[in-house]
């Protein structure tokens, strides 16, 4: 039997829906699986020949029609627009449960066809026979929308019959319920198409897609769901929804020298600000001793001033076998003296900004950086720096950010967080997290320096690997973004100082 909530019940973790993201500020707190689209396939394929005919797409069609009445309780015409394929079986089970709880339904549907799975004819036909209205126009009135077009079938780059649909729902001004991705979404990169939905809510069905989480899919998919449709563990995951680390506190009988020390080099002439605000936050995210090496010869008295606890070296005197450097924030040309002698000596090593671009139009700098022992570096690019690495450009790198994200750690056997929407954290043993904290605030300079330095404080405090540094930083940095009040501006310098460990 159905059984129906209210939006003051709305699904849990204890419920077979899971939470991902929310408007309200949630993230979920759980290293859930990712799965891409082929390996979505395979698990449905499976499935199905356990389960029998029919029988995912039928809890499929329950699942979106409980969803549907808790975000919009009121609603008395839903349209279901429906596409070809499973997907829009899924929406046609879903009109049939909707109906048979006395909402009245409207589904536009182009009419079967011959590619038109078994599970898709059955839905339709009883679709018809609970008397449901079926046009190939979209409702005169309608009160809420079940995207039912495409869903894992995503994004199409040729004009499509069903664009006018699709512009139709996203002029309607109504609530839009998308199932399992937005239509015109691709499930795997998040990039959309010109003509796509962009929806209040999703449900993701049977798995998490990473083009839910990263790209255009954050904006397309508005309140994120998921719903394993009863199957629990399934295969081995793509990826892994980053999660905050549960870091055990510091010890009461502590010292300065307990945390580790970090390096910071950088700072060309006129770029003074971006070594200081990696300085700013590995000071503040819990790094014992901070160290700033800044690439200039004369060093004006307020830079001196600006953080007391913030010791100036030059970077030849800092001990580099037993210290974490981040190296390359604001560092420009005057990083070349220094680079090689870094990847040569240094331990623990975080690669940002310039040190990146100098490394990717150097042959012996690759080398150099690919005869560093394994776990010892971390690289945090952001999608340019990436394409000057991997000799390719930014829209390659944003059309699969998986597939970067993995060549990058395997061709220079390091730790990378590859930034955006969605920052990808990947190593070649511990696989990729796709981070889901941070929003648009972190839009603007600087909090990649505060990243950089982040990481480097994590590194050392924690005496944990450089995978784990780099997950630990990212998931704070976006936190600190979620958490920060709206009617404040947030600039570099505030979330550097905001980067407080316990």
């Amino acid at each position: 039997m159905l059984v129906v909530f209210s939006t003051q019940n709305m699904p849990t973790m204890s419920s077979p829906f899971i939470r991902i993201l929310h408007s309200s500020g949630f993230r979920t707190r759980e290293p859930l699986p990712v799965f891409t689209t082929q390996a979505t396939r395979t698990i449905e394929a499976h499935a199905a020949l356990d389960l029998g005919l029919g029988v995912l797409m039928r809890r499929a069609g329950e699942a979106v029609a409980r969803l549907a009445l808790a975000c919009n309780p009121h609603t008395h015409i839903f349209w279901v627009a429906c596409g070809p394929g499973n997907n829009g079986g899924d929406g046609l089970e879903a009109a049939i449960v909707l109906r048979q709880l006395g909402k009245q339904v409207w589904v536009s549907h182009l009419g079967l066809h011959s590619k038109s799975s078994i599970e898709t004819q059955d839905a339709y036909a009883r679709a018809q026979r609970a008397g449901i209205a079926i046009s190939i126009h979209p409702p005169a009135s309608f009160d809420s929308v079940i995207d039912a077009l495409f869903g894992i079938g995503g994004a199409r780059s040729e004009p499509s019959p069903y664009d006018s649909w699709i512009q139709h729902i996203n002029a309607s001004g109504r609530q839009v319920l998308s199932i399992d991705v937005p239509s015109g979404l691709d499930s795997d990169t998040g990039e959309a198409s010109p003509v796509s939905v962009r929806a209040e809510t999703t449900l993701s069905l049977l798995t998490l897609k990473p083009g839910l989480l990263m790209g255009a899919g954050r904006d397309a998919c508005g309140n994120l769901w998921l719903h394993q449709l009863g199957l629990d563990e399934i295969s081995e995951p793509h990826a892994l929804v980053n999660a905050p680390s549960s870091l055990a506190p510091r010890p009461h009988a502590s010292h300065k020298g307990s945390f580790g020390d970090v390096g910071i080099v950088g700072g060309a002439p006129g770029m003074t600000g971006s070594a200081l605000l990696a300085a700013t936050s590995a000071l503040h995210g819990g790094a014992g001793l901070v160290y700033v090496a800044l690439l200039q010869d004369r060093i004006d008295f307020p830079v001196v001033t600006l953080q007391s606890e913030l010791m100036l070296r030059h970077w030849s005197d800092l001990s580099l076998e037993a210290i974490t450097v981040v190296a390359g924030c604001g560092a420009g040309n005057a990083i070349q003296e220094s680079l090689p002698v870094l990847l040569k000596r240094t331990k623990r090593l975080v690669l940002d900004a310039d040190a990146l671009n100098h490394i990717a139009s150097s042959p012996s700098l690759i080398d150099l950086l690919q005869d560093r022992a394994e776990g010892s570096t971390v690289l945090t690019p952001h999608p340019l720096e990436a394409a000057r690495l991997l000799n390719t450009n930014t829209a390659a790198i944003q059309k699969d950010r998986l597939c970067a994200a993995r060549m990058l750690c395997s061709q220079f056997r390091c730790t990378v967080v590859l930034k955006g929407s969605g920052t990808l954290i990947a190593d070649i043993h511990h696989g990729i997290r796709i981070n889901i904290t941070g929003n648009a605030r972190l839009a603007t300079a600087g909090t990649g320096d505060v990243l950089a330095g982040l990481i480097g404080a994590h590194w050392p405090v924690q005496g944990v690997s450089a995978y784990q540094s780099a997950c630990s930083a990212v998931y704070q940095h976006g936190l600190i973004a979620d958490q920060w009040p709206n009617e404040k501006t947030l600039t570099a310098h505030a979330l550097a100082l905001a980067c407080t460990k316990g």
